[in-house]
């Protein structure tokens, strides 16, 4: 496998862009030099949970992606998703090629600002109204601006959320269902008309979530993903590129690397607000107690989180450059997880999170280490 990560999940759709010869459009990961010639259609697929520790893990499974890890197809790169390590925040800093900093999703659920609310961006539909709740303006609204067509294939279920818009407005979408042919959609997309087509598939990252990484379920999404892939290299035009990336990896959690913060009156003390996910968690607490939260956390997670004031947290750059609207989105103390622990919130939050096993959003390699194949047909 290849060494340190060539970009970011951010540079990925600037450079399909420059690969159709948009104006301005920069391509920091020699894309086009890698598909060695002219195309004028791209198709962009993201494969939930794709992370790039994970590709020997999975090769047994998958043809295809052993024989790009063994060099004998497309150009494999190791680059990096944003912080966190998430999906709503992943997938908003491809749509957007930005920092979660800068375009506000920041994490699977976030305290909308001046209310007790968590809003879980995957479930979020009207509000806060989409465009106020990230501004900025995506690749897909650049490309149909500068007269190139986008495309997204995605599940009729995203169809009007607020993080479809966030991620995906601008771009013509087509719907499609658990029994369609997914893979025959794309291609019949490219093959429409020339310009950009996105897609997306969940497929790994549900079976990584609920049954683990490396279990039979998991080794059986991995196959489904490859032979989807496969089908759309067989059938890719003659003018066309496949980009392949991830939105982030993901790493097991033993029962016992678990702590409840529920169950702990410690932990909970000074706490008004919970958000974030099992690897990163945002506390928002009560007039005059971020201090002691702080110190209290710290003691008690030695050695298995970073605990960091929200100034800390953003002095560090990890969430990228912070819009100053955006910063009572993150929680006065910000609590990422290291190693393989996680922080449950069992009265706050769903059953099924407690009962899930993979899990990602934190800063380690295994979640944040994702990579971009190259297909020329």
């Amino acid at each position: 496998m290849a060494g340190p990560a060539l970009g970011s999940l951010c540079d990925v759709l600037p450079a399909a862009a420059a690969l159709l010869s948009v104006p301005d459009a920069v391509d920091r990961l020699g894309v086009t030099e890698s598909v060695g010639k002219q195309v004028d259609r791209v198709a962009v697929v993201l494969v939930d949970g794709l992370g790039w520790h994970l590709l020997p893990e999975l090769a047994g499974s998958a043809p295809l992606l052993a024989s790009v890890l063994a060099g004998g197809a497309g150009r494999l790169t190791q680059l990096t998703c944003t912080f966190p390590s998430t999906t709503p925040s992943s997938l908003v800093s491809l749509g957007t090629g930005a920092q979660p900093g800068e375009h506000g999703i920041l994490g699977f659920t976030v305290n909308v600002p001046g209310t007790e609310r968590v809003l879980t961006h995957i479930y979020w539909r009207s509000y806060p109204p989409s465009a106020q709740w990230q501004p900025l303006p995506t690749w897909f609204e650049r490309l149909q601006r500068c007269g190139v067509t986008a495309r997204a294939v995605l599940p009729a279920l995203f169809m009007g959320s607020g993080l479809t818009d966030a991620a995906y407005r601008g771009a013509d979408f087509r719907p499609s269902n658990p029994d369609d042919d997914y893979a025959g959609l794309v291609i019949d997309e490219l093959r429409a008309a020339p310009g950009l087509v996105y897609g997306y598939t969940a497929d790994l990252d549900t079976a990584a979530h609920v049954f683990g990484i490396g279990s039979p379920h998991w080794l059986a999404a991995a196959a489904r993903v490859d032979a989807l892939l496969a089908h759309l290299l067989d059938a890719l035009p003659a003018n066309a590129a496949l980009l392949v990336t991830a939105d982030h990896g993901g790493l097991n959690v033993a029962p016992q690397a678990r702590i409840d913060l529920d169950t702990d009156a410690r932990l909970n003390a000074g706490i008004r607000v919970v958000a974030g996910e099992p690897r990163v968690r945002y506390l928002h607490t009560e007039p005059g107690a971020a201090v002691d939260v702080q110190a209290t956390w710290t003691a008690l997670l030695d050695g298995r989180a970073q605990v960091y004031s929200r100034d800390q947290a953003v002095a560090t750059g990890m969430f990228g450059p912070v819009d100053p609207g955006h910063l009572a989105r993150i929680g006065d103390v910000v609590v990422i997880c290291t190693g393989d622990t996680a922080l449950l919130a069992s009265k706050r939050e769903p059953p099924e999170a407690a009962r899930l096993i993979g899990f990602h959003g934190g800063a380690s390699a295994a979640e944040m280490a994702i990579p971009l194949i190259v297909f020329a047909a």
